[in-house]
């Protein structure tokens, strides 16, 4: 039996976990998360970190693995997660890939162009601007340093706009100068299955998770990292308007309103995203039994 990456993927809130496990169960696999905020430790609620149980079920791999602190990214996300993969598939037959983060499902199926270390006094410098001058002299500063990079980002983006830039500015030389966009060949069988469903099922799902969220202690978990809130790992729904309802900035029920709203137009992001791919095939998030037998008539 050939050595098979089953990715499981979809929008925020459509069910990935529970299928997830019910698949892994039936090939005898392991999970490999590519969630990039479940990865954190001092983050559990507002990620939807799967249940005590349910990472019972399955052996999990990057949950709750680094501290919100490190320094973070879908590149060393790409070198560790390659790692274990091997390792794993040393004794398994099928893994699965399971998260909606878009860049670290790329990162597997497709790897990261080598990137040089961004420098933290840079990355700091640019921040202070973004914060004092807004994110249009970026983007300004971006066209000129890189025009070719500019024509491609989501230039609504900050954390993107800043990553080109610090490249840019510490190498001299155009961020898009570093990325190939070609993708890497891997010694393993990859089988791409998204999860959707009716858009307006979906926004209820996600509103009403959110609401469990809040009475499950949200609220009590963002401040409890509240300090640590100038990190990037923390850049993230569910914690930064927490902190602006922390901050005084807007009252906590309109906090819990762009929670869901912003949950919303991220997972219509992840649909954009995932349905460029061709390779994805799309079900929905009960057809677990369908599931299954599609994956075992791709198996080569």
């Amino acid at each position: 039996m050939p050595k098979t990456l089953v990715v499981i993927t979809g929008p925020t809130g459509i069910g990935k976990t529970e299928v997830s496990i019910k698949v892994a169960q039936h090939f005898n696999a392991e999970i490999v998360s590519a969630d990039s905020r479940q990865i954190f430790r001092e983050l559990n609620i507002g990620t939807a970190v799967p249940s005590k149980e349910e990472l019972a079920a399955v052996p999990h791999h990057f949950i709750q693995s680094h501290s919100v602190e490190e320094n973070y990214n879908a590149s060393r996300y790409e070198t560790e997660a390659m790692e274990l993969i091997d390792k794993l598939f040393q004794q398994k037959d099928v893994l699965l890939l399971v998260g909606g983060s878009m860049l670290y499902i790329d990162a597997i199926c497709k790897g990261i162009d080598i990137m040089p270390d961004a420098d933290p006094e840079v990355r700091a410098a640019l921040k202070n601007q973004l914060e004092e001058e807004g994110l249009e002299g970026l983007r300004l500063q971006l066209k000129t340093l890189d025009p070719e990079y500019y024509k491609k980002v989501d230039l609504k983006n900050p954390n993107r706009i800043i990553h080109a830039l610090e490249i840019s500015i510490q190498t001299g030389k155009p961020y898009s100068s570093f990325r190939s966009d070609t993708p890497k060949e891997r010694p393993f069988q990859i089988i791409k299955i998204a999860l959707n469903c009716d858009r307006q099922v979906l926004h209820n799902r996600i509103n009403l998770r959110v609401d469990k969220m809040m009475e499950a202690g949200l609220e009590a978990e963002a401040r409890s990292v509240y300090h640590k809130k100038h990190l990037n790992s923390l850049n993230t729904v569910g914690y930064q308007e927490l902190f602006a309802y922390f901050n005084g900035e807007i009252p906590r029920e309109k906090a819990i309103e762009l929670i869901k709203r912003n949950s919303r137009r991220y997972a219509r992001k992840q649909i954009t995203w995932f349905r460029r791919d061709e390779a994805v095939k799309w079900f929905e998030p009960t057809d677990t039994a369908e599931i299954i037998a599609w994956i075992n008539t791709q198996i080569k």
